[in-house]
């Protein structure tokens, strides 16, 4: 078993450290600050990670009374979380850096943006630490309130009405997934009392509290109340899909990914998203149980996710900007996600896998738009023609993290897509392969088109050159070969470490 403790400085350490970085005296100090606060904080979380990848994924890591745990389906977006956070805190050296050169920020935006950015960090780990609907429902209400601040630092009319709409339409969907949580809850109090049972013994009546912990739920599945169980879960799905950014709940992401800083834009589509549907995930087990309907959420998660992807089919062949078009392909990869999950089998572990690589992908294509836009002056795919050319590290980066979200061979996206189609094969839902293949047949053409464009195009405008330089080779090109190396071979550990978090999604027993 896991000591208590790092469960609990998971979630504190960004907290103090956000409060730190607001009394720092230079900007460059709280820049450099952010960077080894956040690798901090990732090396922690990658170890308790790792730790839980090397135990027993059917036993959870308790502390807090049973309220905070982690299993491995927590324990695997709690790595994807750090990775992502702390590549783009490297990102944000070479962008924010360029910001400060050109006065756009001072000290007072850099140091609210910092403190912004590790209250984020506290507040999704929260979320994913949370062994209480209720608590976990606060830490996507957190995130909300505190990444919302962070799309308008380079304060524009654009990135204002983008963060307005970002904060109502988020909320309206917080509120209703809030409304399905209570539903839930109340699902578990029928006439005469339910108990739960762990390992044969019962335990005490769900009543209070205890009708709120993830374990308790699911010990008692089948006795809950199956009409406010669906209602409640629908509701969760259309609340939490708002800011998963599942289709047609997600016309505030185009904006939110396009006006918000590139490093911010990457923890948004990079995490963010993942966060909210990660507690989708958390719910599914549960309601497949408790409805006695095998399936009847799954197909939830199927139709969300195949409207998503005909959704982005649809807008990703007309974007001209580069931001837009990740965030579009991004409504894509949450689709793919919720169809690999909603076939079930082998679909699932797909989706955790497509997890993985969307993350990192994701991370280093808006990591390396945002410098190439300010090479450039400009995030239009007219004006970035030919950009891998004349900047060896963010244009080559851009173009390749754009072709393996096209789903290009062999990086792991691909591999992942493939293996949805054979779920659905397996299932024998040819309809639903066919919308599928056709949906990401088509964004890849749009993706294929955009890369050819910014590794070949014509210059639009004359921008600035950037040379080579081996910190930001690294953090480009070491996720381009990791995604490579997935595509091609997942370790054993992982691929255990992966099955044992499917298999939680799947209803496996605590």
């Amino acid at each position: 078993m896991i000591a208590a403790w790092p469960l609990w400085a998971l979630i504190l350490m960004p907290v103090l450290l956000g409060v730190a970085s607001l009394g720092l005296p230079t900007t460059r100090a709280v820049l450099r600050f952010g960077l080894v606060g956040t690798l901090g904080w990732a090396g922690l979380a990658l170890s308790v990670g790792w730790f839980v990848a090397g135990a027993d994924a059917s036993r959870p890591q308790f502390a807090a009374g049973r309220w905070l745990m982690l299993d491995a389906l927590s324990a695997l977006h709690l790595m994807v979380m750090a990775l992502v956070y702390a590549l783009s805190a490297a990102y944000a050296q070479a962008y924010l850096g360029h910001l400060l050169t050109q006065g756009h920020l001072g000290p007072r935006q850099m140091r609210r943006y910092h403190g912004l950015w590790f209250g984020s960090l506290a507040a999704m780990a929260l979320v994913l630490l949370a062994n209480n609907l209720g608590v976990m429902w606060v830490g996507i209400e957190a995130t909300t309130l505190l990444t919302a601040f962070l799309i308008c630092t380079e304060a524009s009319p654009a990135s204002l009405e983008a963060m307005w709409k970002y904060l109502l339409v988020c909320s309206v969907g917080v509120a209703l997934a809030f409304v399905g949580t209570l539903l839930v809850v109340a699902s578990a109090a029928p006439p005469g009392g339910l108990t739960a049972t762990a390992g044969g013994a019962a335990t005490s009546p769900l009543t209070g509290t205890g009708a709120m912990l993830w374990t308790n739920l699911h010990a008692a599945a089948a006795g809950l109340d199956p009409v406010l169980l669906k209602a409640g879960f629908a509701l969760i799905v259309v609340g939490y899909g708002t800011k998963a950014g599942l289709a047609p709940m997600h016309n505030w992401l185009p904006d939110a990914h396009s006006q918000a800083p590139a490093p911010v834009s990457a923890v948004f589509s990079g995490f963010l998203l993942n966060s909210a549907l990660y507690c989708i995930l958390r719910y599914l087990p549960i309601v497949e149980a408790g409805t006695g309907s095998h399936g009847w959420g799954r197909g939830m998660l199927l139709v969300f996710g195949l409207l998503s992807l005909a959704v982005a089919a649809v807008f990703a062949m007309t974007q001209t900007d580069v931001k837009r078009l990740l965030a579009y392909c991004s409504v894509e990869h949450l689709g793919i996600i919720a169809v690999g999950v909603g076939l079930g089998g082998i679909g699932v572990f797909a989706g955790l896998l497509h997890v993985i690589g969307h993350s990192l992908a994701k991370t280093v294509s808006f990591g390396c738009a945002g410098r190439a836009g300010q090479l450039r002056g400009s995030h239009d795919l007219r004006q970035l023609g030919g950009i891998a050319a004349t900047a060896p590290v963010w244009g080559v980066g851009l173009v390749a993290s754009v072709l393996a979200l096209g789903g290009l061979a062999p990086f792991s996206l691909f591999i992942s897509e493939f293996m949805v189609v054979r779920a659905a094969a397996a299932a024998g839902a040819w309809w639903v392969a066919a919308i599928f293949l056709g949906g990401v047949g088509v964004v890849f053409i749009a993706m294929l088109r955009s890369a050819m464009g910014l590794a070949w195009g014509p210059r639009g405008e004359v921008g600035l050159d950037a040379g080579w330089r081996w910190q930001d080779a690294t953090i480009v090109f070491v996720p381009l070969l990791a995604l490579l190396m997935l595509g091609v071979w997942l370790p054993p550990a992982a691929r255990q470490f992966i099955e044992g978090a499917a298999l939680l999604v799947a209803a496996r027993p605590w």
